[in-house]
């Protein structure tokens, strides 16, 4: 019998039966004695075009029942070396968007003295900034692996200075993200003029969009990033827009010409190595994608995450 909690398996339980957790582990109410939590916010109202976010944890778990534990690729085994628990979702305020940015922060700052790693799954992109200030107060400003096909640095969206087009530029402003430390890749589409990504640049930020991606592996790419990491604690946060709309339509703001899932999983598992503080996966918006495929999608993203953390053992 293992210390570690486990996955119930697919032999002991059939998969579309057991609990709704992601990836049917054990719950428990707050992060005590975890090395790392599977944490839902199920949020929607700092979005600016589709909703359906506020579902996303929910169905992101239930497709994450097809989840086994041992990384075929990676050798990774992080169920043998990582305590993991999904210790359920933010009680945000959904008629209240300042006040929900609070409540996560709140629940981060609880989450993280007991130094325990938080897998977020989202929820819109809103929710990222909050957990960022959560971040700098424990660890100092961080450094950024940020996959989208936004860069999300609006100056405001309807007058208001918080929305999901606004989380990294409030970020950098107040000091959360270290400097000559943040990445951005798979950024694409239309926009309103020219230098609607060299807001990005200027800040020092580096701009990786999704054209300079296409037709090529991702390896090298982060190798790159892993030394201009170096040691620093590190977050990635993942837009599932970030994909391509034909694997993963279930998503509010879609743009043609994104990543292929195959590199998506590059990016995640050439994170490997850094000091891994945070992560998180947003706006999966399941009423886009009856099929579930993007939820599945974004429930593997997650599941890879787990497996680039500090201290997940690997198979000889």
């Amino acid at each position: 019998m293992s210390k570690f909690n486990q996955p119930l398996g697919g032999n002991t339980m059939p998969r579309f039966a057991g609990p709704a957790t992601m990836m049917r582990l054990p719950t428990q109410e707050t992060a005590e004695g975890l090395d790392a939590a599977f944490i839902g916010i199920p949020m929607d109202i700092g979005t600016s075009n589709r909703p359906g976010t506020r579902l996303g944890p929910r169905q992101i778990r239930d497709e994450s029942r097809m989840l086994r534990p041992y990384n075929m690729a990676t050798r990774a085994a992080p169920f043998e070396s990582l305590q993991v628990a999904d210790i359920g979702d933010v009680p945000i305020n959904t008629f209240h968007l300042p006040k929900s940015v609070d409540i996560i922060t709140a629940f981060y700052d609880d989450v993280l003295k007991h130094d325990c790693i938080p897998l977020t799954l989202g929820g819109e992109h809103t929710l990222t900034l909050p957990i960022l200030r959560a971040m700098a107060k424990k660890h100092g400003p961080v450094g950024l692996i940020h996959i989208d096909a936004h860069a999300d640095v609006n100056e405001h969206m309807f007058g208001e200075p918080i929305a999901h087009g606004t989380p990294f530029r409030r970020a950098q402003e107040e000091g959360l993200l270290a400097h000559g430390k943040v990445v951005q890749i798979g950024l694409r589409g239309t926009g309103y003029a020219a230098e609607d990504f060299d807001w990005c640049r200027d800040q020092g930020f580096r701009v990786v969009p999704a054209e300079e991606c296409w037709y090529r592996s991702l390896a090298p790419l982060m190798e790159e990033v892993r030394e201009q990491m170096g040691d620093i604690p590190v977050y990635i946060s993942f837009d599932i827009d970030g994909l391509d709309p034909s694997v993963a339509p279930g998503t509010g703001t879609v743009e043609m010409g994104g990543l292929t899932s195959s590199q998506g999983l590059e990016l995640v598992r050439g994170a490997a190595g850094l000091n891994i503080v945070g992560c998180d996966l947003v706006e999966v918006s399941p009423p886009y994608d009856p099929s579930g495929n993007t939820a599945l999608m974004g429930a593997t993203l997650l599941y890879e995450m787990l497996c680039v953390l500090p201290g997940v053992k690997h198979s000889e």
